[in-house]
């Protein structure tokens, strides 16, 4: 079993509290816009780190990150991208990629709204974990904090910081 912090939208901010829920997991997942590197370089000091680059990320983010993340977790295929749209409205470019190899979880950023929700065409579970910096339009900070025991997505828990 695994216990996944999902974060996305920094845009370089992060703090002690933020640090607090990384400690408590097993792995963290950026989905992009890290922002300043101080960010990834914090979570990496403390845990596995897995992350993508986002719109806003500059040469040394593309340098260190990619723009897609295909990983197995225990028994659970996940696709990480940045800007991927929603189901049944994926943006062309990750709908192919969606389309020709079917994930089971399927993690964007990009629209600092949170979204948890399903695809039955593909199959998949989409989650957006909204944005827990500081910067953008969103009223409320938000990560998603769940486990993943062998095939099993489970225990989905949504913390939330006024901004």
């Amino acid at each position: 079993m695994k216990k996944i912090l999902l974060l996305s939208d920094t845009h370089s901010y992060i703090d002690e509290v933020i640090l607090k829920y990384v400690k408590q997991a097993d792995e963290v997942w950026h989905a992009g816009d890290i922002g300043d590197l101080k960010v990834t370089d914090a979570i990496k000091a403390l845990k596995p780190l897995r992350a993508v680059y986002g719109n806003i990320d500059g040469t040394t983010a593309r340098a260190e990150f990619s723009e897609n993340s295909r990983f197995l977790c225990e028994d659970v295929e996940v696709f990480i991208t940045h800007i991927g749209g929603y189901p049944p409205k994926y943006n062309m470019r990750t709908r192919d990629l969606i389309k020709a190899h079917p994930p089971r979880l399927f993690i964007c950023g990009h629209s600092h709204i949170l979204k948890v929700m399903p695809d039955k065409r593909y199959n998949l579970i989409h989650m957006n974990p909204g944005a827990i910096g500081t910067h953008g339009f969103h009223k409320v900070r938000t990560m998603i904090r769940f486990t993943i025991d062998g095939k099993k997505i489970e225990n989905l828990e949504v913390i939330e910081f006024p901004k």
